[in-house]
């Protein structure tokens, strides 16, 4: 056999020997994925909208890749059942009462059915569960909210340029504010007045305190009435004798009304002299009468002593008079002298 022929026969038997490693390896790498295969879990979510999703989008738990979409069909009038397949290891850590929802890997990047929530006292979930599937937000929902978004922007924004307008032009109070001296000046001095009436509020505190300071002293009248028994009693007893004098003085307005009352009335004998005009004038001729008839019997009586007739009466009179005043002269001299 010629060198050329044995070259040729060493170059067949390596590519031989290199199609039975890759065949090999093949056949291990088949069955360490059909391995794999047989290791996973189905589960099953209904959705009313799967916003693009495609068969073999990825499946996510906690920001972890856990498995694939198997499948998407149609369920019910017009719902879309997908079901998923899920790493067997991940099984313990997904609950019963666990949710899913679509989700995108990114702002535009591919759909994701994102499985989240469970509480730890519900049992792990169970080849074929129905987990419960939470829709997503429409698309077109999101462009109306964005162009509503946007609407309300824009009016925000013209009002906004139209109040920075005012506050330029001087219009509004404040535009007047910023533009208005007489305005800024009198704004000062509320300012300045609410300043000093803060000031006079601290003084007024102070005092306050200084007074309460004082009314806590053991040695004021203050204090003695709060905490001395003695010198509450004396002082409410000075107030019931100030109640009594009080109401005896109420008494006594009430009886000189009374009587006031009964002078200004005309059916008393006072109430006439007070009041009656015609009775006053007949009294005041009366006691004319009464004067000029004294006076008439004084010369009456004085004739009477210078008549022949009645002198010596008179001068009995006289001498008796005189014997009564010398008798009691000299009981009075008597009874000085006894010692």
């Amino acid at each position: 056999m010629s060198a050329a022929e044995n070259k040729r026969s060493v170059i067949v038997g390596i590519f031989v020997l290199l199609g039975l490693v890759i065949f090999v390896v093949g056949v291990f790498t088949l069955a360490s994925h059909q391995k794999r295969l047989m290791q996973s879990i189905q589960l099953r979510a209904v959705f009313d909208d799967v916003a693009g999703m495609r068969k073999g989008n990825n499946v996510w738990f906690s920001g972890v890749k856990i498995g694939n979409v198997k499948e998407i069909r149609f369920y019910g009038d017009s719902q879309v059942e997908v079901i998923m397949d899920i790493q067997a290891d991940v099984q313990q850590f997904i609950r019963e009462d666990a949710k899913a929802r679509i989700s995108s890997e990114s702002l535009i990047g591919n759909k994701i059915i994102e499985i989240f929530g469970g509480s730890a006292q519900a049992s792990p979930v169970e080849d074929g569960d129905l987990l419960t599937a939470v829709n997503p937000m429409n698309t077109d929902d999101m462009m109306a909210t964005l162009q509503e978004n946007n609407k309300n922007l824009v009016t925000i924004t013209n009002n906004f340029k139209k109040l920075s307008t005012n506050l330029v032009q001087g219009e509004g109070t404040a535009g007047a504010l910023l533009t208005d001296s007489t305005l800024a000046n009198n704004f000062r001095n509320i300012v300045a007045s609410l300043q000093q009436t803060s000031a006079n509020t601290v003084q007024a505190s102070r005092a306050l305190n200084r007074f309460t300071s004082r009314l806590n002293n053991s040695d004021g009248l203050v204090h003695q009435m709060l905490t001395d028994t003695a010198v509450f009693n004396r002082l409410q007893a000075s107030v019931n004798q100030l109640q009594n004098a009080t109401t005896a003085a109420t008494a006594i307005t009430d009886n000189l009304q009374q009587a006031s009352q009964k002078l200004n009335n005309s059916s008393n004998a006072v109430g006439v002299l007070l009041n009656d005009q015609e009775f006053a004038n007949n009294l005041r001729n009366t006691m004319q009468n009464l004067e000029t008839s004294t006076q008439k019997f004084d010369e009456n009586m004085e004739a009477l002593q210078n008549n022949i007739l009645f002198r010596g009466y008179f001068r009995r009179q006289e001498k008796d008079q005189q014997k009564v005043q010398e008798t009691n002269a000299g009981a009075a001299d008597s009874v000085n002298v006894i010692p």
